[in-house]
């Protein structure tokens, strides 16, 4: 199955507009000052769909929106349902490019984790998404438009949590992850929200800068500039030392800590030794690890393998033995691609030498 094609529709998308920037564009239309908030509230609060469902507003105001706007949400082209109730969805943007967005259920807990690009440009050589190139950044209405998409489809209790882990780097689409968050947050604290970054300096230090802040994940992976450039391309134009620097100063509230992201890859990085060098790397940033055993996927490179559950123990022991805070992520969704790194929109092929897979030479433990 393919995106299909599709015409651009000019009109203004109201999703995403913070409530001044509503205000200003609903200014010449609006016959009394008051409308804008109304239709804020409708959006956010009441969280409605269509313009026909904003009843508090003249029938003639609600038929000029729907001339004049659009309220862009994701079309669900496919959805794949995995055997421990993980949900992955195929949504197809109004100018058919095509994201996933994934709905995770633990128990009580519900996670959604959500994209920020319609691709992604850092290549990062274990995860499937960069596959395909950095496509574009999404809007920020498509970016809340995930999250009413999966509530019209599948409901979602008051409160649950938000990651920013699916396709693309958010930290490279700051533009639209600002005010996405800042109308998220209307419904959800911000200790409910995970920004995940690969390690985008500039836009840690952006953040850094918000008056209230997401938790902070960061996308590790080796404990030394070497290998870890090996793997993740962005490296070599924000090196480890560059990175712990600004995870340095990145401010904190009292008893929270940043996510420090490590994939675990059979042989690779996954010694003790390695363990050693992360806790002194990190030594002056308050973090906590969570480690992600390798997911493998078919367009992978064949060298990428899964450790056994006793290496990703002995490696999480040797954290705590030094000091640490260690969780290990559970895999989830992996039946259905849907696991950390397998992320492609799925209604695409794999192409090119990468998909085809390729030996790294020389693998340093």
């Amino acid at each position: 199955m393919t995106a299909p094609a599709a015409a651009c529709d000019l009109r203004p998308d109201l999703l995403g507009l913070t409530r001044p920037q509503l205000d200003a564009l609903l200014a010449p239309v609006a016959d009394r000052p008051f409308r804008a908030r109304q239709i804020f509230d409708a959006l956010h609060r009441r969280r409605v769909t269509g313009f026909a469902e904003m009843t508090d507003l003249p029938a003639a105001l609600r038929e000029r929106l729907a001339r004049e706007f659009t309220l862009a949400l994701p079309a669900v082209a496919d959805r794949r349902d995995s055997g421990d109730g993980t949900v992955k969805y195929l949504l197809h943007l109004a100018d058919g490019a095509a994201i996933e967005t994934v709905d995770i259920p633990d128990g009580e807990r519900r996670t959604l984790c959500l994209s920020s690009q319609a691709g992604c440009g850092l290549a990062c050589a274990f995860c499937v998404t960069g596959f395909w190139g950095s496509g574009r950044n999404l809007t920020a209405g498509e970016i809340v438009g995930q999250v009413r998409c999966l509530e019209a489809l599948a409901g979602l209790p008051e409160s649950f949590n938000l990651v920013f882990m699916g396709m693309g780097e958010p930290l490279l689409n700051l533009d639209a992850l600002t005010p996405a968050l800042e109308l998220l947050s209307l419904r959800l604290p911000r200790r409910k929200i995970t920004v995940s970054t690969a390690g985008v300096v500039p836009g840690i230090d952006a953040l850094a800068t918000w008056p209230r802040r997401p938790n902070l994940a960061v996308s590790l992976h080796a404990p030394d500039d070497e290998r870890r450039s090996r793997i993740m391309p962005i490296n070599r134009t924000y090196p480890l030392a560059e990175l712990v620097a600004a995870l340095e100063r990145f401010p904190l509230e009292p008893r929270r800590r940043i996510t420090i992201e490590y994939l675990l890859l059979a042989g690779f990085n996954d010694a003790a030794p390695d363990a050693d060098a992360l806790v002194r790397r990190l030594a002056r940033v308050p973090v906590k690890f969570n480690l992600i055993p390798f997911n493998p996927d078919p367009v992978l490179p064949d060298w990428m393998q899964r450790p056994t559950a006793d290496r990703v123990e002995a490696f999480r022991n040797r954290l705590e033995q030094r000091g640490a805070t260690v969780t290990v992520r559970r895999q989830r969704g992996h039946d259905v691609a849907a696991a950390c790194g397998q992320l492609r929109a799925f209604d695409r092929e794999p192409r090119g030498p990468r998909a085809r897979g390729r030996t790294l030479p020389d693998r340093a433990r």
